[in-house]
């Protein structure tokens, strides 16, 4: 069920702490309805067919998850047993309950409960892997090559002598200024909360609307070339193909931004690093009548000793749309919020400081 979603103050640091907790506890979720998810072989599934002949993929979809991207450290099995995620399950939906505490960042963000953002309140991707990284197969990200390690270290080091992260509105992150947000680039990777997303098909074209930030990705299938290497944007530059029921969409051209050392494609640094030659293949499946089989992978041999792949179930939001909105905007009050909040506090602890000498 889709729902809309408000910008105020604290959205960096309620994001971030709900991120942080996904990586370093062995979530997951409960059985799914994506076979090979699970470990046993999918069963042939015939989708149903648009008016002019592609698979349908059309319709509103979430790959909201409590599957890491990458496999916990000390976890060494691919899939968890049923029992086990069923608890990680009760365990979480009991955390996002748990209402904020009054004055702290979370309650000036907003209590994802009260508005109905938290997972378990709603659909969501259920699968019993634990990392979403099926390639390698140890469930986590490849090292980066000598020359990255030392390229994203430079551009740290640069961040570090501007400052700290609220000293100007230029060293904040783009989901806080609302230029890009994670779930709108590809790939399509859960963004926390708001992870809905609609898929329109029409002749020559699949579009995938993201709700969070209000994003819309128009692949053309037409067989276009992709444009010459100057010609780059935020996304990157998307071309889509069938390869049988399974639409491949390869993405390249990117700014190079999204992908700067800290900042991350997707998981607000769970991926960061890469450089404007990524290139990201993504394939969509439909395996049954509610679930979509996700994978994509990374290919930047200027960054990783090799590829890697992930896989996410999309599943059918019932009731279906509409989408809202999501107001966020280059601009919005949440930017001089934020800073101005910073200076007051550095303000009281400069005068705390004063008094105690």
């Amino acid at each position: 069920m889709t729902r809309r979603s408000l910008v105020s103050v604290g959205e960096w640091a309620a994001l971030m702490a709900l991120l942080a907790l996904l990586v370093t506890i062995p979530l997951a979720g409960q059985g799914s309805s994506t076979p090979k998810a699970n470990g046993t072989a999918a069963k042939a599934y015939t989708p149903p067919r648009t008016p002019d002949g592609q698979p349908d993929l059309s319709g509103y979809w979430t790959n909201a998850t409590y599957t890491p991207l990458q496999r916990p450290k000390g976890v060494t099995k691919e899939f968890y047993a049923p029992e086990e995620v069923a608890e990680v399950e009760r365990q979480a939906a009991e955390r996002e309950a748990e209402q904020t505490v009054p004055g702290s960042a979370p309650d000036v963000h907003y209590d994802d409960g009260q508005f109905g953002l938290a997972k378990s309140q709603a659909t969501f991707a259920r699968n019993l892997r634990t990392s979403l990284i099926v390639d390698p197969p140890d469930g986590r990200i490849p090292p980066q090559i000598p020359e990255a390690v030392k390229r994203n270290a430079a551009i740290a080091a640069a961040r570090k002598l501007r400052g700290g992260q609220l000293d100007t509105v230029k060293n904040m992150g783009y989901d806080d200024r609302c230029i890009i947000m994670v779930g709108a680039a590809p790939p399509i990777f859960n963004p926390g909360y708001l992870s809905n997303y609609q898929i329109i098909q029409s002749p020559g074209y699949v579009t995938i609307l993201v709700e969070r930030l209000h994003d819309a990705r128009v692949v053309p299938l037409d067989g276009r070339p992709f444009p010459p290497s100057d010609v780059r944007s935020w996304r990157g530059v998307s071309r889509g193909r069938w390869e049988g029921n399974t639409l491949v969409v390869e993405t390249r051209n990117s700014n190079g931004k999204i992908q700067e050392a800290a900042v991350g494609t997707i998981g607000n640094g769970s991926v960061d690093g890469a450089t404007a030659d990524l290139v990201v293949i993504e394939r969509f499946t439909r395996v049954d009548g509610t679930t979509m089989q996700y994978r994509f992978t990374f290919d930047d041999e200027k960054t990783w000793a090799r590829p890697f792949t992930a896989e996410i179930p999309f599943v059918k939001m019932d009731p279906q749309g509409p989408f809202f909105e999501m107001a966020c905007h280059e601009g919005n009050r949440s930017v001089p919020n934020m800073l101005a909040g910073a200076r007051h506090q550095e303000k009281l602890a400069a005068e705390a400081k004063k008094g105690s000498n």
